[in-house]
């Protein structure tokens, strides 16, 4: 194996949520793969879909040259209609066409990662037409295959996977986004401090400090008299910071202590995906 030590996390994490998605929707019958997801606008087929564009973009396949349809009104910008391309142009597949293709992405990703001789910090193609390491690259990738694992467990009753290792690529992933949350989007008052207490399968506490040129760090060290502390289980935590649920029907998951307006501003904000 020539992967770079620092990539392996990453490596690790998508190996072990690819396979739970494949073991998952393999012994599909036809109709399930048209439940819905909580993934606004997608089936059980559109994610994998999805996810089976992404490992065909982390290969460097062409896009599909594909016209999308007028009617589609989950998709609202250039965005979300580039990542709908590699969905729809999916949507008329079989099952047997989406599990033969999805094991077919899955062995060339695995011959992809086994010959990976790059350094963590070589510029690949990212989405977009951007262009970002590739460790950020499989990072993301990692985080990505995980949430969609969980959407997929949610639309066929199939819980599980919550403390994996991608589930532990999501909680750095989520949690380098909180300062943004807290000091940009909901505007906490200067040289504050806001505190994020999550227990479950994944339990962890992170103080956001907010300093005087209104910058937001995290940190471990709880803090005294905090502006505001959120309290709530880690899948709660996931579904509401990746826009897969509404806060009013999490409300009862939810203990909000401190000031109500900035409580309030935090989990308005607090979905970070795209």
């Amino acid at each position: 194996m020539s992967l770079h030590p620092t990539l392996q996390p990453y490596a690790d994490a998508w190996t072990h949520s690819i396979e739970a998605i494949s073991e998952l929707v393999t012994p599909l019958v036809e109709g399930e793969w048209n439940r819905r997801t909580p993934c606004p606008g997608w089936s059980v087929r559109d994610v994998v879909s999805h996810v089976i564009g992404l490992d065909c973009e982390m290969l460097g396949d062409p896009r599909p040259i594909h016209t999308l349809p007028r009617d589609l009104y989950h998709v609202t910008n250039e965005q979300q209609r580039y990542t709908e391309m590699q969905v729809d142009v999916r949507r008329h597949h079989t099952a047997p066409e989406m599990t033969s293709e999805l094991e077919y992405v899955i062995i060339r990703r695995n011959r992809q990662l086994r010959n990976e001789s790059r350094e963590p910090g070589s510029k690949v193609r990212g989405p977009y037409g951007s262009e970002l390491t590739l460790e950020e690259s499989m990072r993301r990738h990692a985080f990505d295959v995980w949430v969609h694992e969980q959407d997929l467990r949610a639309a066929l009753g199939r819980p599980g996977n919550l403390d994996s290792p991608g589930a532990h690529i999501a909680r750095d992933y989520l949690l380098a986004e909180l300062p943004a949350v807290v000091a940009e989007k909901a505007d906490a008052p200067r040289s504050s401090a806001v505190v994020i207490d999550v227990h479950g399968p994944i339990e962890f506490l992170r103080t956001i400090r907010v300093d005087i040129q209104g910058r937001g760090t995290l940190e471990t060290a709880p803090a005294l008299g905090p502006a505001a502390t959120l309290t709530l289980d880690w899948e709660t935590y996931v579904r509401l910071a990746c826009g897969r649920v509404t806060l009013d029907a999490v409300a009862d998951r939810v203990k909000a202590e401190g000031e109500p307006q900035l409580t309030a501003a935090i989990l308005r904000n607090f979905t970070v995906t795209p």
